[in-house]
């Protein structure tokens, strides 16, 4: 097995690893005494690291990989407690749900999240049964939105509706599009940016572009600028962590009351960025539905013309 080497950033452990090895296999090589249970959540949580990048349980490491964590945290159960708090509902059948977000509320539990999340409030929801999730703290979340990012989200209220429904978001044939205010003024009508996304080695509770990093995609339409800032509008060809939050931080634009990724008083204020738009074909019927959501209150300077352009937006 890898030995266990310093690195650079202070905190951080690596391990270089010197055969080829299941990922949860491998760290439980490194921790034999540790429970296969408790490696598979710190897998799935991005405590532990494969060249920078979150990885799935079952990824092959490969030789001269480098696996890395800061200090490993004694977890807390997730709280799953069912919360009395309103939650918009904007579209609900017996298959699924489409919820309009409100800011400041994280999508599902995480260890050392006090407060409650989306999940807590629809587990409130006594006349709402949930999908059993792509794991047991998130029952019925099939995509999340950041905590301070506002807006649409599906929720799917059984495992077939889940499968469908998360099916189009691999495929690409679900369209999700966001309202966002940035700084400064963005040099195009229309861009394209593409840009490989990891885990930031020098913080992994934020995300960057890095050459081996995941595939990304993000379409933006300028919807309005001056000198100092742009409206515009984003289209996710690709789904990754801080997505279009980090290729606009990358390009030169980073988005008006973003805490994590932009500077000075353009960090200061509720974040500029809105889930507007989401169109997706029931997972019963296949009837393509189209939904919108205005943004809320604290979102500046923006015109139902602006909201419509984003609406009719046509990438071709």
């Amino acid at each position: 097995m890898g030995s266990i080497l310093a690195s650079s950033m202070p905190t951080m452990n690596l391990v270089v690893a010197d055969h080829t090895e299941r990922f949860d296999r491998y760290l439980h090589d490194i921790w034999p005494d540790c429970s296969r249970a408790k490696i598979a959540r710190w897998i799935s949580d991005g405590v532990v690291t494969v060249n920078g990048e979150v990885r799935k349980a079952s990824f092959p490491i490969k030789v001269g990989m480098e696996i890395a964590w800061d200090e490993l945290p004694d977890r807390e159960p997730h709280n799953l407690t069912p919360s009395d708090i309103p939650i918009p509902i904007i579209f609900e059948d017996a298959s699924f749900m489409v919820v309009n977000k409100p800011r400041g509320m994280a999508t599902h539990p995480a260890p050392g999240l006090k407060e409650a999340t989306l999940v807590n409030a629809l587990l409130g929801r006594q006349e709402s049964r949930l999908s059993t999730g792509s794991a047991e703290f998130r029952p019925g979340i099939v995509h999340r939105l950041d905590k301070e990012t506002t807006g649409l989200l599906m929720v799917a209220k059984s495992d077939t509706a889940h499968e469908a429904l998360a099916k189009q978001i691999e495929e690409k044939s679900a369209l999700r599009r966001y309202l966002g205010i940035c700084q400064g003024s963005l040099p195009e009508p229309r861009l394209r940016i593409e840009a490989p996304i990891a885990r930031d080695v020098h913080d992994r509770r934020k995300m960057a572009v890095h050459p081996k990093g995941k595939p990304a995609v993000t379409h933006i339409l300028r919807l309005r600028h001056d000198s100092t800032s742009s409206l515009f509008a984003a289209q996710l060809e690709t789904g990754r962590t801080h997505q279009i939050r980090v290729h606009l931080q990358a390009a030169g634009y980073p988005i008006i009351g973003d805490a994590s990724y932009a500077r000075g008083d353009w960090a200061k204020g509720p974040m500029q960025l809105h889930a507007a738009m989401l169109s997706v074909n029931h997972p019963e019927t296949g009837e393509r539905l189209t939904f919108h959501a205005d943004p809320p209150e604290d979102f500046q300077h923006w015109t139902r013309a602006e909201l419509d352009a984003l609406i009719n937006w046509d990438l071709a």
